[in-house]
This record gives structure tokens, C-alpha cells and sequence, in this order.
């Protein structure tokens, strides 16, 4: 699957900030290009005020990596930029080197699917400055929103317990990428279909859809519009109820099983897409199970989100699928992730890895510097922890974890009586794949069977429990130092 190529048949390199190449520019002019850096992706805090994040994005990541080259219409574009003053802003030898530029980073991820939390990075990549620097703004591109997305899908789908979930947003999402990657990210999340045929067939997703209230408004009657479907799809009839008046509906959706039972057909189901849907629910299911279809399922649509999935829930109301658009597509209760992408070392001429931190007012903006990595702590399937660490640095067989915003949230681990996982896989070495990339189904197991390693605390909707995430104890001394060594020099002590 080469999803860039697939949509666009030409290079997206210059899908990033002015500045990213102004910032490229200014490193060849000073001779930092090739210098080799780490920068690290990860975001501060979890969307939705969960308790967890679902990771999404990676294969779009691979595939831009993987066509990182700029060419001449490209190239063509840059050489002719001009600034306030109609000078060019890139010399042509500039020009000459983006062309012959070849990606030849290393990246390391999260999986898509797994589930991730706050500081943690979720994509490490190593490799010439000027390079790394280009990958920023396109990387956060993808993560932010797929993420985003995959992770509002996660909480629709533990709302539903059970219950298929159909992802119904194309025509309320934001343009076509974010129809198409929301389809995507929604599947990863969960969802058991989509209703984008564009990325059905893109993705491999498996498709869904009834009608209208246009099919039924362009009969002379409702029955009529029922039978007239049904002919069509006598295997697959699902019927819209609520064109008119909703109980009415039911009734001839009940007369038309009737008519499809005794040709050896079975009504689907119906959807109820308006009206006070925990009682036209009850209402329906009743009347279905009376008339002696207890297998017609009931569907429901109309502005759903994991609240209103919880509240019908706790309401008993009678829907065996549910279909989710807009609040899911389109994050509808936090826009954005707020994912960054930061410096966190540069090699030397000695060959040493040097950390860099960025300082701020506010501790969580202070960045973790270094070549470091993270390692989960799992006890009989169950997840207990998640310790950032340098790479290289030894533990013993107990190691304590501090929260990097709150020095006094921390815990012992011990490491001979957990079993351990490094999170981030091996993606490109030297600018090679190294990755085998799964399936979107198996991506999508990945993150039902991840989530069910945590504690249903973790999980919960609302005022979630806070699963236990931090720095190793070396490496929160070393950022601390740090800190105040920078400090100090800042203050000119």
C-alpha cells in the first residue's frame, strides 16, 4: 500500500512549514547539515481527559519516508521563492544538494495500535539534522490526527461493550485527507466498518451503509420505498424508520419482514436516526420481538459519541449497533492532540551523543533530553508500568520510576519478577525499511488485545486512574542536572 502515491502521484515534501526549510537552509550555510541528531515525538497529555492513548499513523509515516526525495517541479518551486526584497531565498547549490539528498535516517516507533501515554516517545528518529528537521512538521501531521482519532474511537467502543460500531463521518469530516485518514484511524480504534467506500478500498476496511430519507421521500409511500429496497436487497435489507413517524415506520418495516419471510428472507434491521432514541428503541424491540422478530437488530445514528453511547446504555435502550459520525471524525471534544517533536541530542565531533533540553516556566514543557527509549512492565498479561530510560544505562533488579511533572508520584518495579517490553520497534535503519508492516486487521487486533491489559480503572470514561508512567531514576537525575546546569549558566553563575 503506497497511500501517498495512491492519492496524490507526486511528492510531498514541500507539505511542511516555510520555516522547516528556512531552519534546512540555514543549517547547510553553516555547515550543520549532516550533523546526527535525535529528536523524539510524544505528546503532553492524553486526549478527551483519558486514561490512555491509542497510537495511529505509522504507515503513513513509511510511506512519506519512504519517497522523502524532491523533484524538479519541486525543486523548481523552492529555486524560485524570492524574499520581501525579490532576492532568491535559496542559493542554487542549496537547490543542488535538496536533489541529491537521499533519506537515510533511522527511525524507531510505537506500533500502530499500542497504547501510549504522555512523554513517552512515540517516534525516535536519528539521522542527519537537516534531514530529521524536514520530518517534523509532516510527522506531526500524521500523528496528531490519526491518533486523535483512533484513540476517540477506542472510547466509543468500550462505551458500546460489546456492540459493533460503524464509523459513518465521511461527509462531516475535515476534506478528503481527514475523511480518509479518520476512516483509517477509526478501524485501529475499533470501529467494524466505515462507510467511506474510498477507504474501504484504500485500506481494506470492511464497508457499511443502508439509505437515506431521500430513497424513502422518493416513493409515493414509505411501503413502497421498503419493498423497493428489499427487491434490490433481498440478503441485506436494512431499513431507515424515522423518514416520517417513527413507530409507523416500525410497523411497515414489521409487514415487509413478514413479506421477506415467506420468500425465505430476513429483514436485517432497522435504524433510527432522530427522535428520543432509548425510547423508540424499547418501542421498536418490543413491537419486533411481538410480531416474532427477535433477530431484526436495531441501529442508531444521529450525533453518538461515547457520553450519549454510555447514557442510552444506562438507559437500557434497546440498539444492537451503533453508527458514529461526526463527534468522531472530527475529534468533536478536542481538536487536536498536541503532539511535538524536540531535539534531544546532537553527536559531537568526538562521536558523543550530547543532550539538549529545551527549559521553560512551565515543567511540562521541559523536554526529556538524550537517546532514551521505553520499556513496559507487564504481571500476568497485566500492564504495570512504563519507564522512559536512556539507552545503554543498566538496571538493577529494582527500578523506581518518577513522574516527570510530579517528582513525588513515583514507584519500585521489580525487574525479576515482571516481564519487560521495549516499545519502540526498529522502522528504517540508515534510511532502509527494516519493518514488516501488518495487516490493518492485525493492527487492529493489536489495539483490542492491548487495551485489555489494562486495569478497567484505566479506562473508564471519566476521572480516569492514572496509570504509572516515568523517567528512571538515573535518567530524572540526569535531566534534573541538566536543568540546572543550564540554569545556572543562564544566570551567568
Amino acid at each position: 500500500m503506497k497511500i501517498t502515491k495512491d492519492l496524490y502521484q507526486s511528492s510531498l515534501t514541500l507539505l511542511t512549514d516555510y520555516y522547516q526549510f528556512t531552519m534546512a537552509y540555514a543549517y547547510w550555510k553553516a555547515g550543520k547539515a549532516e550533523e546526527e541528531a535525535i529528536f523524539n515525538l510524544f505528546f503532553r497529555k492524553n486526549p478527551f481527559q483519558s486514561g490512555f492513548t491509542v497510537a495511529a499513523g505509522l504507515d503513513y509515516i513509511i510511506d512519506y519516508c519512504r519517497n522523502m526525495t524532491f523533484g524538479d517541479k519541486e525543486l523548481a518551486f523552492l529555486a524560485e521563492m524570492v524574499d520581501k526584497k525579490g532576492k532568491k531565498v535559496f542559493q542554487a547549490e542549496f537547490i543542488t544538494y535538496l536533489k541529491n539528498m537521499t533519506f537515510s535516517c533511522d527511525v524507531d516507533a510505537v506500533e500502530e495500535g499500542e497504547v501510549v501515554f504522555p512523554n513517552m516517545p512515540l517516534v525516535r528518529v536519528k539521522g542527519p539534522l537537516i534531514q530529521c528537521q524536514l520530518l517534523e512538521t509532516p510527522l506531526l501531521n500524521i500523528i496528531n490526527f490519526q491518533t486523535l482519532i483512533a484513540t476517540k474511537a477506542s472510547r466509543i467502543v468500550l462505551a458500546a461493550n460489546g456492540d459493533p460500531v460503524m464509523e459513518f463521518g465521511l461527509r462531516r469530516a475535515q476534506g478528503i485527507d481527514g475523511a480518509l485518514a479518520a476512516s483509517r484511524a477509526s478501524y485501529i480504534g475499533g470501529c467494524t466498518s466505515t462507510s467511506n467506500v474510498m477507504a474501504a478500498k484504500l485500506f481494506d476496511i470492511p464497508v457499511s451503509g443502508t439509505h437515506a430519507h431521500s430513497w424513502i421521500m422518493s416513493f409515493e409511500s414509505e411501503m413502497e420505498a421498503f419493498e423497493a429496497y428489499a427487491t434490490t436487497f433481498p440478503d441485506n435489507t436494512v431499513l431507515l424508520v424515522d423518514t416520517y413517524d417513527i413507530i409507523q415506520g416500525v410497523k411497515n418495516a414489521i409487514s415487509l419482514a413478514g413479506k421477506l419471510r415467506e420468500k425465505g428472507k430476513q429483514l436485517q434491521g432497522i435504524r433510527i436516526d432522530s427522535g428520543d432514541l432509548a425510547y423508540f428503541s424499547n418501542q421498536a424491540r418490543e413491537m419486533l420481538n411481538t410480531a416474532g422478530f427477535p433477530d431484526v437488530k436495531i441501529v442508531a445514528s444521529n450525533d453518538l459519541d461515547e457520553h450519549i453511547i454510555t447514557s442510552l446504555k444506562m438507559q437500557e435502550a434497546s440498539i444492537d449497533i451503533w453508527g458514529v459520525g461526526t463527534k468522531l471524525v472530527t475529534a468533536y471534544d478536542q481538536p487536536a492532540l498536541g503532539a511535538v517533536y524536540k531535539l534531544s541530542a546532537l553527536k559531537n565531533p568526538q562521536g558523543e551523543w550530547v543532550p539538549k533540553i529545551k527549559l521553560s516556566q512551565q515543567s511540562i514543557k521541559i523536554n526529556i533530553p538524550g537517546y532514551h527509549n521505553v520499556m513496559r512492565f507487564t504481571s500476568h498479561g497485566k500492564a504495570m508500568a512504563d519507564m522512559i530510560y536512556l539507552e545503554g544505562m543498566e538496571h538493577g533488579n529494582t527500578v523506581t520510576i518518577i513522574d516527570p511533572i510530579d517528582p513525588t508520584r513515583r514507584k519500585k518495579i521489580s525487574v525479576e519478577h515482571a516481564k519487560t517490553e521495549v516499545l519502540l520497534k526498529p522502522i528504517f535503519k540508515k534510511g532502509e525499511k527494516v519493518y514488516h508492516r501488518p495487516s490493518i486487521h492485525q493492527i487492529r487486533e493489536k489495539a483490542q488485545s492491548r487495551l485489555e491489559a489494562f486495569d478497567k480503572t484505566h479506562k473508564r470514561l471519566i476521572n480516569p486512574h492514572i496509570y504509572p508512567v516515568g523517567l528512571e531514576s538515573g535518567l530524572y537525575e540526569f535531566r534534573t542536572n541538566l536543568v540546572l546546569k543550564l540554569k545556572a549558566l543562564d544566570n551567568g553563575n
